[in-house]
Order: C-alpha cells, then structure tokens, then sequence
C-alpha cells in the first residue's frame, strides 16, 4: 500500500530513541526524508546512520534542546534548508520526572511545562508560515493518562492534557490551510521510558521490579506490551495520504489498557 510518503519531508522530535525513532524509521522506509533530534549527538549519528542505511529516505539530524526557543527556531530553520519544506511534524518529548504533587518544586513544575507542551507550542509556530502554503499533517504524541491519570506521574498527567486541548483548538484553527493535527497516546511500549517508571515504582513499594512488571501485564487485555513499531505504525497512517478527514482527535493505542470510554 502506498501510503504517499515519497517526497515528503518529516520532522520528527526527540527521535534519538524510543518512540520517535521508531516512527522516523518507519516514515524513512516509506520513502520520507526525515530530520532527526535529540539532546543526544552521539545517538544521533548512529541513528542518521541507521536510517539512511536503509537506501530510501533521506535522514539528517541536529543536536536540539527542545526546551529552547532559539533551538526550535533554529532546528525548524535547518529542516527548511536541508529539504526546502517540512510537510510532516510529529511532536515528541521524553516523559517528565514520577513523583507526587508534595515532591514538586515550581522548578519541577517549569521544566515539565517546557519539556511536555510548551515546545510543541514553539515548534507549531516555527512551523506554521511554512506549512499553511501547502498544507500538511501534525501529530502531537501524549500518553494513555490524558485518559486515565497514572499514579505517581502527576507532572505528566498535568501537561498532556494541555496536548489535547492544543490539539482539539487547532484543529478547527488549521483548517483553513489544509492542516490536519491529531494527538496518539501511547499506552506501555516496551521503551527505556517504561523500563525507569517500572524501577521507581518497584523502589517506592519496596518489591522486585519483575512484581510491578507482572502487575502492569495483567492490567493490559493483550497481555504484553506493545513494540515502539506497532506504535509507530498508528502515528504512520494519521501522517498519510490515507488521513484526509480526521483531525483533532486523540487515538489510544494501549493494547486495551484504558477501560474508560
């Protein structure tokens, strides 16, 4: 199936590893030129290398603090050198400390806030002048808990609902430019993300982190966790020539783990 990727070109955020280079690697093998970027410059070589390996897209990578204005601008700036246009935007950051509200300071509170939304927000400006002239997709990734709170992930069940409604507003605002935005909210996929929150859960209740793993298996119908590319896959068709009529909506993709409607 041809998904329409070829000739494209993606930006894709904190895609060193984990999810985001899941998804980059998928869009590369569709035939989408793709920028890569992480904090990670050592990841990020080998992972460029990964990708154009594969003799289809294109993938290029710049080293970016995505918490900094400057470096979105100047992130979004390089992508529009290096390929003339972005018509692919998938917004992603790593999950923000665990802990409960009386273990965050203001200083815990403001980096979360920059790490989790505001950058999407920074990012979607810098991106926009050029989008609006030939239309485009955005997906912005949240998590499974802007349906279900998870406990002791108070910062990230704050600031990911702040994704959906970014979402949901924009839609209705992009339309006019042929911008179709959608949130994917990843359940447990067996990333380096979910391995540390197994670890600190395990150290908080004091029992082996292979109890609190059992424990999350059981409460997902499908008995597993998902794999990054399975994941990936779901954010590949809101990204395709397939959608042409959805936006502003949030899709799960849990393994049926959230029960609520």
């Amino acid at each position: 199936m041809d998904f329409g990727f070829k000739g494209k070109t993606a930006l894709v955020l904190a895609s060193s590893q984990g999810l985001g280079k899941a998804i980059a690697t998928r869009l590369v093998e569709e035939g989408a030129d793709v920028m890569i970027t992480s904090r990670n410059e050592e990841k990020l070589i080998d992972v460029a290398n990964q990708l154009n390996a594969l003799g289809k897209g294109k993938a290029a990578f710049i080293k970016t603090d995505i918490t900094s204005k400057e470096e979105i601008s100047r992130l979004v700036n390089q992508t529009i050198k290096e390929f003339g246009k972005i018509d692919l935007l998938v917004n992603n950051a790593g999950g923000p400390p665990a802990g409960g509200f009386e273990q965050m300071t203001d200083e815990d509170w403001q980096n979360a806030f920059e790490l989790n939304l505001l950058s999407y927000i920074r990012t979607i400006r810098e991106i926009l002048p050029h989008m609006k002239q030939r239309g485009g997709k955005i997906v912005n990734i949240a998590s499974s808990s802007v349906k279900e709170p998870i406990p002791g992930l108070i910062l990230s069940n704050t600031f990911r609902l702040g994704i959906v409604g970014l979402t949901k507003t924009l839609a209705t605002e992009f339309a006019k430019y042929d911008i179709l935005i959608n949130t994917a909210s990843p359940g447990r996929i067996a990333t380096e993300r979910i391995d540390q929150l197994e670890e600190w859960n395990a150290a908080k209740l004091g029992i082996p982190k292979e109890e609190i793993k059992n424990k999350y298996l059981e409460a997902i119908p499908l008995n597993r966790y998902g794999e990054p590319n399975e994941f990936a896959n779901y954010v590949l068709f809101l990204l395709s020539d397939l959608n042409t009529y959805m936006t502003g909506q949030t899709f799960l993709i849990d393994g049926g783990l959230v029960k609520s409607i």
